[in-house]
């Protein structure tokens, strides 16, 4: 078995060509020419939720399963974007970068918003969509949703009204949080057309993955103040560019894929995604198996 897949090289560590199973984070990209390099693999286990990085129909067609941690991250996760929310609500960068130039006038430019009151749209319902709607509300958040995918009877204990369409949340929200995996239908969900259909002056907020915005259509809204300021963790691509115009504005707070990664939230994640390999080398069904019909080997 291979534990980490971290090498950051896009080929997966030394010696992978032997394993049976591989503990694999979300830097490198298992597609049909590793998988053809590693012929007795069985388990690729996935320390988080997204597996937008492993091509689900050619581990099917290899008979590999293929599994995630729904639950590890969502403690953390959910924090993480209710901190990204209150600190760009809160306008803390610039505020920051006041103090540091010695600006005594910043009060009387500062512009920061208390959320109690405000309206949060949640793109996504998933168990961190759900715990971040849970925190809001008890700030006195009012908090709306789109998931054309959650289950019904799961919606009836969320603390959020579920409205029918994304256009209208995006319409109704004074910050829109991001919460679904990328796919070939949630790519570039959030472009230029659907940034101008935001309120003026709402806040961005994404810690789901990069992907789900057109950054260069999110830049353009801020320029043009459109859009108020952003929170982001994830970026397209990752780690992204050094000279990112987002990374130098003091209305974006940028944080490097880090949403996920508490001491107890790696602890979770490494834990459960190496005892699910273990359980698929020991002929048994994991907890979490993406691919049903991957069956067994």
């Amino acid at each position: 078995m291979i534990v980490g897949d971290n090498s950051g090289s896009g080929g997966g560590p030394d010696g992978i060509a032997k394993a049976q199973a591989v503990v694999a984070s979300a830097r490198v990209r298992y597609d049909a020419e590793l998988m053809d390099r590693v012929p007795d693999l069985r388990v690729i286990s996935r320390t988080g939720i997204g597996v937008d990085n492993i091509a689900l129909d050619e581990a099917t067609m290899r008979g590999i399963a293929v599994c995630n941690v729904p639950g590890g991250p969502t403690v953390s996760t959910a924090e993480h974007t209710v901190t990204l929310l209150m600190a760009t609500a809160k306008q803390i960068p610039a505020a920051a970068q006041a103090l540091r130039e010695g600006r005594g006038d910043f009060f009387n430019d500062y512009q920061g918003l208390e959320l109690d009151g405000l309206t949060l749209g949640l793109v996504g319902l998933g168990q961190i969509g759900r715990r971040v709607a849970q925190i809001c509300r008890s700030i006195g958040m009012s908090v709306i949703a789109f998931d054309p995918y959650v289950d019904p009877v799961v919606a009836e204990g969320i603390p959020a009204e579920l409205v029918g369409d994304l256009e209208t949340l995006l319409r109704r929200a004074d910050a829109v949080s991001l919460h679904t995996p990328l796919t070939d239908e949630t790519a570039r969900m959030i472009d230029r057309d659907r940034l101008a259909l935001m309120k003026p002056g709402a806040i961005l907020v994404n810690t789901a993955r990069g992907g789900l915005v057109d950054e260069t259509a999110l830049v353009e809204a801020l320029d043009a103040g459109h859009i108020s300021a952003a929170g982001l963790d994830v970026f397209d691509p990752e780690p992204t560019r050094p000279d990112n115009p987002l990374l130098r504005r003091l209305d974006v707070i940028a944080t490097p894929h880090v949403a996920g990664a508490t001491l107890a939230s790696k602890d979770r994640l490494w834990r459960i995604a190496i005892t699910q390999a273990l359980q698929v080398l020991r002929g048994e069904t994991p907890t979490n198996l993406v691919n049903p019909a991957a069956g067994g080997r």
